[in-house]
């Protein structure tokens, strides 16, 4: 078990991290998920020894962490460029890291050579060891710099946003492929990325990172559909977001109203999130739901993502269908729809308009639930 115990970190004037503490486990695939400015990468090098926290504590198990060594962490990591030396073959890279060991643990030639031999196999490079990286694409230096990594046998996996110089499609072979090598090795990894479709799909657990701060750890499926704060709803995935204000019978934004208030009146003002897909299209009339202007269709590949506008509310929303449905729907721009939420996540909103996280609504059509 690895225990970062609210760290901090200021470079001149930046809090790049502002109380950080985190639980990683042993076998866990995390990743760190934030915009540019977050605080991901200085946690990475502070674990990987490059850089050190104004304050707070790094425990592995009963050990202090950030008091051993850099070189005696057993820790690999992966770069985002590579990082690979242009003048040594595809072997000599991966072998780098046990030739510099000192004389006492480092491995006799044959066991190097076997060693990066198995590595070769398992990072799918076999036949590629006598080129240089100059001689390879990008997504086959990405393995060579992986392969690298693992060759020091590591406990820590550092991966830092090691597929952003990637095309798309090389991307997504590449990061499947990551998941199921750690899987096979059993690795702790972490692994930060600004790509959220990326975290989602490889992690076993998210930690969205804002300002130096974390606003929410959990599983990629509680991350998305369970929001702790404004920040993730809006930072995770598309979502629509308005106002709901009070009424007599309840909350409501135009003619839809959210049946049931867990607040029991305490809070006059609430910002709404829903995501796309849980916006319901052709409302029967019995049921509360706004007019909406089907604006525009823009296909993507199996989803269809309709424009549309409220005129009542001055409100543009987004709504996902699959593309399939579009004839069965009968839906054509110019179209007038009455849509409503099946779902969404609801903060009120205190006197200076500030959202009340902890207060958080999660709001389902059929069964309200507070959190």
């Amino acid at each position: 078990m690895l225990e970062l115990s609210r760290l901090h970190r200021r470079f001149a004037g930046f809090q790049a991290l502002d109380d950080v503490s985190l639980s990683i486990a042993p076998g866990e695939f995390l990743a760190l998920l934030g915009p540019s400015g977050s605080g991901k990468t200085t946690l990475l090098r502070i674990l990987a020894g490059l850089d050190y926290p104004d304050s707070g504590s790094v425990l592995k198990g009963e050990e202090d962490f950030l008091a051993t060594p850099a070189r005696e962490r057993r820790i690999g990591m992966v770069f985002q460029h590579y990082a690979l030396f242009r003048h040594l073959t595809v072997i000599e890279n991966i072998a780098f890291g046990l030739r510099v060991r000192p004389w006492r643990s480092r491995p006799s030639r044959s066991d190097i050579r076997a060693r990066v031999d198995r590595l070769l196999r398992r990072v799918q490079l076999e036949g590629l060891g006598t080129r240089y990286p100059a001689q390879l694409s990008g997504g086959q230096r990405q393995r060579v710099a992986l392969a690298r990594a693992l060759a020091v046998e590591p406990d820590l996996l550092l991966l830092d946003e090691p597929f952003g110089a990637l095309d798309a499609q090389v991307r997504v072979a590449l990061r499947r492929w990551l998941r199921e090598l750690h899987e096979e090795l059993g690795l702790t990894s972490i692994f930060v990325t600004h790509d959220q479709e990326e975290a989602l799909e490889l992690a076993d657990r998210v930690a969205v990172m804002n300002n130096g701060r974390i606003e929410q750890v959990g599983p990629p499926e509680v991350i998305y559909q369970q929001p702790a704060t404004p920040f993730v709803c809006e930072f995770i995935g598309k979502v629509n977001r308005f106002a709901v204000r009070r009424h007599a019978d309840g909350f409501a934004a135009g003619g839809w109203m959210p049946d049931g208030d867990p607040w029991h009146g305490r809070f006059t003002e609430a910002v709404a999130y829903v995501r796309p897909e849980q916006l319901r299209l052709a409302v029967p009339s019995s049921l509360p739901a706004w007019l909406a202007h089907l604006r525009h269709i823009y296909l993507a590949g199996g989803v269809a993502h309709l424009d549309l506008y409220v005129a009542s509310l001055d409100l543009a929303l987004e709504a996902d269908v699959a593309s399939e449905d579009l004839s069965r729907l009968g839906l054509q721009a110019g179209m007038e729809l009455r849509v409503a939420p099946r779902g969404a996540v609801l903060f009120p909103l205190d006197g200076k308009g500030v959202p009340l996280c902890e207060e958080r609504w999660i709001w389902h059509a059929r069964s309200p639930v507070a959190a």
